[in-house]
């Protein structure tokens, strides 16, 4: 009986330790998720009144909505190009700063800097730099006689400054994860590198980079989940009224735009499952083609 009673003990004290997290995932992520996805079946307007349910009205619609097809692809142009050159970045600076140079904390805290600056300010200021009118941009290009560029209001260079800034706001953040993992790898692999007279390129090669690819592996996943949710750069440096609005939306800011400006939240509702189904089907994919890359030894 005392066995018994200690367990118990146990039970409850544990039990109450992760009350608060438990409760705090069931009422901000659980409750959420399911709701987005009763929603998804019913005409939702404004103020959250209920309109009726139809069924699976909302998700042929998005079969049919060239608006949504659009953003679909904008969404996949900026995990085409902010995933790998986010990386690779990273990967590069990580490398270098695992080296012995003057300066190392001062480098490392510089380049970590954009990752804990808030996303608002972060685009504000940019938003100022690639201004059309009197950006800093624009005005180091006058100097040497070039024209102003539209930066913000043209489709062919408005993608590339959104995709620029995410770039510079997470190399940094993404870079100290790469740098733990290279010095979590043990010295005595290149103790008996130098003793076979390796180069540096080839230690990097045969040593770092596959030792490296479980951390890689991590890297990669969450920078496909955060560039699928891309928002904030673009509601706050193009903005809705731009022209380039219909070449730069994503996903998340059409079905921000669906909810809270058109006031259509069922539709709104119906966006965000398929955004969840697309991340989860890549995620699955890369977690079924880890055994061909990812070495855990």
């Amino acid at each position: 009986m005392k066995v018994n009673n200690k367990k118990r003990n146990e039970y409850f004290w544990g039990y109450l330790m992760i009350a608060p997290v438990t409760l705090g995932l069931i009422a901000f992520y659980f409750y959420p998720f399911f709701q987005v996805i009763f929603d998804s079946f019913f005409k939702i307007g404004a103020f959250d009144r209920r309109q009726g349910f139809v069924g699976l009205d909302n998700y042929k619609r998005m079969l049919s909505d060239a608006q949504m097809w659009q953003t679909l692809i904008n969404t996949f142009k900026y995990v085409i190009i902010i995933v790998p050159v986010t990386v690779i970045f990273s990967l590069i600076i990580a490398v270098l700063l695992n080296t012995k140079i003057k300066g190392l904390s001062v480098f490392r805290v510089v380049y970590f800097l954009p990752a804990i600056t808030m996303a608002a300010a972060v685009s504000m200021v940019w938003r100022w730099i690639f201004n059309g009118d009197y950006g800093v941009l624009n005005g180091i290009l006058g100097f040497f006689g070039a024209d102003p560029v539209q930066w913000l209001n043209n489709k062919h260079t408005a993608l590339i400054c959104v995709c620029s800034v995410a770039i510079w706001s997470n190399v940094g953040y993404y870079m100290i994860i790469l740098l733990a993992g290279i010095q979590g790898i043990s010295k005595e692999y290149y103790e008996a590198a130098d003793m076979d007279g390796a180069t540096t390129f080839k230690r990097f090669w045969k040593i770092t980079l596959p030792l490296l690819t479980p951390t890689l592996f991590y890297v990669v996943i969450m920078i496909i989940i955060s560039t699928f949710q891309t928002f904030d750069g673009i509601y706050l440096m193009i903005g809705t009224k731009s022209n380039a609005i219909k070449y730069t939306q994503s996903v998340v800011m059409y079905f921000y735009r669906t909810a809270f400006d058109y006031s259509n939240k069922g539709y709104a509702s119906a966006i965000a499952v398929m955004l969840f189904l697309i991340i989860m089907i890549i995620t699955m994919f890369q977690m079924k083609m880890q055994k061909k890359w990812v070495n855990y030894d």
